[in-house]
């Protein structure tokens, strides 16, 4: 069965994170929600607060085939801070296993290196940070490229969170979850 990391980082988008965890687990793939910042409780943008799984640096990064990084401010920025989230997504890029960021989130994945030659989308009018790590900004909804699947924003995050469960666990899991909460 295949096993995703979904970031979570206080102040984060919590339907971007929450429709990821619940699509993939939809799919059949094992989700784990990994707190960043020394807390299960982690607090939204909106103030919803969340309990994850388990903390980000409790978290053994080798039984997993995929990280997801959701957006949201200040989320996105507690991201990017976090050393701990630095070294498994540059580790996962490093072997060549999904990445996965939606929305404010691919600006992570540039400052943390790992977009150089890649095309890949983000929330319109942040592909700045984007294209000066090297990367392509396609302004798509979803783009995929090699191991990097980027989503543009909240209104993307089904069709990012079914591209992802394609990835895992096959194109007729994801087209299974997508008939059954009736996407079109």
């Amino acid at each position: 069965m295949a096993k995703a990391l979904v970031f979570f980082a206080p102040g984060l988008e919590e339907c971007e994170g929450l429709l990821c965890v619940d699509i993939l687990r939809r799919a059949g793939v094992e989700v784990t929600i990994a707190a960043v910042g020394g807390s299960k409780a982690v607090t939204s943008a909106r103030g919803i607060t969340v309990v994850a799984d388990a903390l980000t640096e409790e978290v053994l990064t080798d039984a997993y085939d995929a990280c997801v990084l959701p957006g949201g401010i200040p989320g996105v920025d507690n991201l990017k801070a976090d050393t701990v989230v630095r070294r498994i997504v540059q580790d996962f890029a490093a072997k060549g296993k999904c990445i996965a960021a939606i929305c404010a989130a691919p600006t992570v994945l540039a400052d943390f290196g790992v977009l150089k030659g890649k095309r890949a989308t983000v929330y319109p009018g942040m592909d700045a940070p984007l294209t000066a790590a090297g990367a392509t900004y396609t302004g798509e909804q979803v783009t995929e490229d090699g191991n990097v699947i980027t989503g543009e924003a909240l209104g993307a995050a089904i069709p990012f969170a079914l591209a992802l469960a394609a990835r895992l666990n096959g194109q007729d899991a994801a087209d299974r979850v997508a008939k059954a909460i009736v996407v079109r």
